[in-house]
């Protein structure tokens, strides 16, 4: 079990601010992050939140998985590691990297 999170199907409306004080509950937060479209700087609707260990992450999990934030019933999961293959970015440059780990 890892300590790092997905959590999707996040509304436009949700900041990380509102991320952290929600997975608060289940556990210290080392970090909240929303990812945003590249082109827009508008919210995509999923981000990931860093527990400080694997049973507040579990626990996070448990508590959130299919609760209600901001009027969507959100997704939480253990995030997956990045595979290298993903699609090519705009222009075809193939993957645009931003060298952090989300």
């Amino acid at each position: 079990m890892g300590r790092r999170l997905f959590v999707g199907n996040l509304s436009y409306e949700t900041t990380e601010m509102s991320l952290r004080e929600l997975f608060g509950q289940a556990g210290s937060v080392a970090e909240a992050k929303i990812v945003l479209d590249r082109e827009t700087g508008r919210p995509r609707g999923f981000g990931f939140v860093e527990m400080s260990s694997d049973g507040e992450a579990r626990t996070a999990i448990d508590q959130f998985n299919t609760r209600e934030l901001d009027g969507r019933a959100i997704s939480v999961s253990e995030a997956q590691e990045r595979s290298g293959g993903g699609r090519p970015a705009a222009g075809g440059r193939g993957s645009a990297g931003g060298g952090g780990r989300w």
